[in-house]
């Protein structure tokens, strides 16, 4: 099977999320964060909660439902804000540890269960990802894969509540098709997201140019036969493109090519020559220069300098 530029984007990105832990909260609570990573997310296994992202609207989370937050400084689950959402600090309440996997705040009636986590990324690819998403993508319960999450929701309690064999690895692998389901909110709600790739790629009538792009980035695409792709106009489809992407289509393919070259440099041997070669470019010169345009600094520079995804992954309460 042919793979789709989203599964090349989260691929070449090493999106990775992970879950960090579960709280139960019960009675009135308000619990601030500051997240510790640029990409966090939340989601509702059951009852139901406020979520506030810096000074935004609180946003009320649902069973199913999830929220991921991109580039937020402070983020707060609560019960009920009130009135006034900036006069809940006197409430604040740090959570206490019920199990290895859930911490609790407050008690009574009702009684909320969030898990939460992040995304992992690769430093040197980051921006791709995050530039393509809102501070704040809200995957309502009653959407297209509202069952399907839920699932996924219950089997990742299920896997981190048990000691069966291989629970660890289970769990993470719901994580990604979590991650995935909430980034196809995007995908079928075209505003909700800036311009840029993921955006792109809500457009029906641009994906199949983008398919072609992302199938062959060695070949010299020129624009006529990348707007028939998409049965436009050269004038129409290099408009809509610009509008939906924020840059022009061949200028995406360069800057895609450079991506492509940026992990190859970081993770194989292959010469620079070579990958001229193989991403269509002229000579090593031309390649090089496109290269130094758009990252700052040249192949070989740049591959001296790169450094390998490192560091151990990170546990906590949810909110951390």
């Amino acid at each position: 099977m042919a793979r789709d530029p989203v599964s090349e984007v989260l691929d070449l990105v090493d999106a990775r999320c992970v879950i960090t832990g579960g709280l139960r909260a019960g009675g009135q609570w308000w619990h601030r964060s500051r997240p510790g990573a640029a990409v966090k997310i939340d989601a509702v296994v059951s009852g139901s909660c406020r979520l506030i992202a810096d000074d935004r609207a609180p946003l009320l989370l649902g069973p199913g439902d999830a929220a991921v937050l991109c580039g937020v400084d402070t983020a707060v689950l609560c019960s009920d804000p009130g009135p006034d959402p900036q006069a809940g600090p006197h409430m604040d309440q740090e959570p206490t540890r019920e199990t290895g996997f859930f911490s609790r705040i407050g008690a009574g009636e009702p009684e909320v269960v969030v898990i939460g986590g992040h995304v992992e990324l690769d430093p040197a690819s980051a921006d791709l990802f995050t530039s393509a998403l809102p501070p704040v993508l809200h995957a309502p319960a009653a959407d297209a894969e509202a069952a399907g999450m839920r699932r996924l929701l219950e089997r990742i309690v299920e896997e981190n509540d048990t000691d069966r064999a291989g629970a660890r690895f289970a769990a993470d692998q719901y994580a990604q098709l979590l991650l995935l389901e909430a980034l196809r909110t995007v995908l079928r709600h075209e505003a909700a997201a800036p311009p840029g790739w993921l955006r792109l790629l809500t457009d029906p009538r641009l994906r199949p140019a983008v398919r072609l792009m992302h199938a062959d980035p060695g070949r010299a695409w020129q624009l006529p036969e990348l707007a028939a792709a998409a049965h436009m106009s050269r004038s129409h489809f290099a408009r809509r493109f610009a509008h939906v992407s924020g840059q022009p289509p061949l200028t995406y393919l360069s800057h895609w090519r450079v991506r492509l070259a940026q992990r190859a440099l970081r993770t194989s041997d292959t010469t620079v020559a070579a990958l001229a070669q193989q991403l269509g470019y002229a000579s090593e010169s031309s390649f090089s220069h496109a290269f130094t345009r758009v990252t700052g600094t040249s192949p070989s520079r740049y591959r001296r300098g790169a450094a390998p995804r490192n560091g151990p992954r990170p546990g906590g309460p949810p909110q951390d």
